[in-house]
């Protein structure tokens, strides 16, 4: 199973977060794009733009922050965070 926690912070407090479970058998890479679509909907947020620095910090720690810079519209909090919590084994 992988698994996939969300969070968006602002001043340092948790405002909302979800878990997006994905048993199917596609690729790493479909299934975290796949969660973001679906945390986009849950959070009503377009989604964020992906930058290098972006990339090589989820690449490093399986978890990263989406600021301002990484969003199109403006966002009433400080940060999306995602992180993989679970991986298929």
């Amino acid at each position: 199973m992988f698994r996939l926690w969300a969070r968006t912070f602002k001043d340092n407090h948790m405002l909302q977060d979800t878990c997006i479970c994905d048993g199917s058998a596609d690729t790493r890479t479909h299934k975290i794009f796949r969660a973001l679509d679906e945390i986009c909907v849950q959070f009503d947020l377009g989604k964020p733009i992906w930058l290098d620095k972006t990339v090589k910090d989820f690449k490093r720690h399986n978890k990263v922050r989406f600021y301002q810079d990484n969003f199109i519209e403006d966002i009433d909090f400080d940060y999306l965070e995602i992180q993989v919590i679970e991986e298929d084994s």
